[in-house]
């Protein structure tokens, strides 16, 4: 493994971290969805070599078409997290991203929760 791998691999376990952190949003509104859930695992499982970066692709998509049938903005920013963090498996720089969309999460329950 060269060290560029290590990199990409060190990207995909904090894009993994980034998404966790707010997947709850996410399960409070559909608990019983876990496709969000199943893209940080199937990340987190490729930067263990696990997986393969198709299986992981497919991950992304899922967790993406679970964002869109979320009802709250908080909710769809945290799947949007798991999906682009799936995404680090084949293009390293949606690691980004996952903590871009994970930040937005926290961002936009702390408005909802504080308004109430």
């Amino acid at each position: 493994m060269s060290v560029h791998d290590d990199e990409h691999r060190t990207l995909a376990i904090e894009a993994a971290n980034a998404a966790g952190r707010v997947l709850y949003l996410f399960e409070l509104e559909d608990s019983s969805d876990h496709r969000p859930r199943d893209a940080i695992a199937t990340i987190r499982a490729w930067a263990h070599g696990g997986v393969s970066v198709s299986e992981a692709r497919a991950a992304a998509f899922s967790a993406n078409s679970a964002a869109a049938d979320a009802r709250t903005k908080a909710a769809r920013a945290a799947a949007r997290a798991a999906g682009h963090a799936a995404a680090t498996a084949y293009v390293a720089s949606h690691a980004e991203l996952a903590e871009s969309f994970a930040e937005k999460a926290e961002r936009l329950a702390h408005r909802r929760y504080s308004m109430a």
